[in-house]
């Protein structure tokens, strides 16, 4: 009886024991399951997330924007590659914004492209020249978007557009103008946002320095082979303005400037400074015209010219570039005239 009951016993243990060992299993290919299950759940998730995020980037590249401008409005889808500039300020703020243009015009002086430039610019090219640019080597270049101003390319804006989405600015010489449009129509408001903060910080920085010698009253020569000007409020005046000179009454109206018929004229120069430069091919012609004009006895008697304060500068940064680099290059120079640390 006894011997049977122990048999009994070491059975039920022996089932006690493969219960519990099979309970066991059982629960860790539970685990194994949850824990594969959320591995997958979490790959799921990041794979839709991956997919979202490539979703939005492809929508954004796919979007058109319409952009307003000087000869009505365009649209331009996703973000231009292949850019044609038509005119000297475009050139400088294109390559500004980090981007190489696909065609440039011809630069004024220093061809093909002036010299600040040729870096950025090289292999790039030539389409013409600024008033008449190549409609044909432009087409031949198959741009996605074309940069022009309305003085220069409004009788040719309808021919543009059939080549590419064409944005015109109003002026020719306001580079702040140049570069938001451009930066509107290139998708890169904020490149062109942070351009125009490092601009204004400069600004401020120069000002500052300067301190309580400003303002200073200031005309703007410039001498050529057949005639003398006065810049008014252009691309240089603007700049001077906004970093704290005046003009001479009358100078401050919103042009260009005007041409001077006769040495009569002479005394409407008359400042605390003057900033000169001369301009053209024909330097022989150029130095001429200068010497006449300024050995008169009017031009002696300029208060500038009496106090040594007859500036020469550079007219591609004062003048025939018109862009945030050569504004930045203008205001490097003034740096070094006041002597001001940068």
């Amino acid at each position: 009886m006894f011997g049977f009951n122990k048999k009994l016993y070491i059975y039920a243990a022996l089932i006690l024991m493969i219960s519990l060992l099979a309970g066991c299993a059982s629960g860790g290919s539970a685990d194994t399951t949850n824990t594969a299950n959320t591995a997958s759940s979490a790959t799921s998730s990041k794979s839709t997330e991956g997919s979202t995020e490539g979703d939005t980037t492809a929508k954004a590249a796919d979007e058109t924007r319409v952009i307003k401008h000087a000869m009505g409005e365009t649209k331009i889808k996703g973000t231009p590659q292949r850019i044609v500039t038509l005119f000297q300020g475009a050139n400088d703020v294109v390559v500004a914004l980090g981007v190489k243009p696909a065609g440039v015009v011809e630069s004024w002086v220093q061809q093909p492209v002036y010299e600040y430039l040729r870096k950025d610019l090289d292999g790039v090219p030539q389409v013409g020249q600024e008033p008449q640019p190549n409609l044909e080597e432009i087409n031949k270049l198959k741009p996605d978007l074309i940069i022009a101003t309305k003085i220069r390319h409004e009788e040719i804006y309808d021919q543009l557009s059939q080549i590419a989405p064409t944005v015109v600015t109003e002026t020719l010489f306001d580079w702040k103008e140049t570069l938001k449009l451009a930066g509107e129509a290139m998708n890169k408001t904020e490149e062109a946002s942070k351009l125009l903060a490092d601009w204004e910080t400069r600004v401020a920085d120069f000002k500052q320095k300067m301190g309580n010698r400003l303002p200073i009253e200031a005309t703007i020569t410039n001498f050529r082979a057949d005639q003398v000007r006065i810049f008014y409020m252009g691309y240089a005046g603007k700049i001077l303005k906004e970093l704290g000179f005046t003009r001479p009454a009358g100078h401050d109206a919103d042009k260009w400037g005007v041409e001077l018929t006769s040495k009569e004229a002479i005394p409407d120069m008359n400042a605390d400074m003057i900033f000169n430069f001369n301009s053209g091919t024909d330097t022989a012609a150029i130095e001429k015209n200068y010497k006449d004009w300024t050995s008169s006895p009017l031009w002696k008697n300029l208060d500038a010219v009496k106090n040594n304060q007859l500036v020469q500068v550079d007219e591609v940064a004062w003048n025939m570039a018109g862009g945030y680099t050569s504004a930045n290059m203008m205001l490097d120079g003034l740096y070094k005239q006041f002597n001001l640390t940068k």
